[in-house]
């Protein structure tokens, strides 16, 4: 089994949280933690569901393509970095930023 690669390297300006998420996309609880498991926007960190802002920008623009660079660790090609880049973020970080 692959694992994927959501959220990895841990980067807390990506991480978003249920409550943010689903206010932001307008949808319930539920659905937000529903679409975090069953198709890899997010997961559990210290007992929490945390979803990637930039997974869940691909998954609401349907972009199965990027979405799946995404959770197989790309962070270099120009389909994820266009993503990272829209929600304000950087790809490529450094020592500091992962353990902050």
């Amino acid at each position: 089994m692959n694992r994927l690669r959501v959220l990895v390297p841990w980067d807390s300006r990506e991480a978003i949280c249920v409550t943010e998420a689903a206010s932001v996309v307008g949808c319930s609880l539920v659905t937000v933690r529903t679409w975090a498991a069953l198709h890899g926007l997010g997961r559990r960190v210290g007992g929490r569901w945390m979803l990637s802002r930039v997974a869940l920008t691909m998954y609401l623009d349907g972009d199965a393509k990027a979405l799946a660079a995404y959770l197989q660790g790309d962070r270099e090609s120009q389909l994820v970095v266009a993503y990272f880049e829209r929600c304000g973020l950087s790809p490529v970080m450094s020592p500091a930023q992962v353990t902050g």
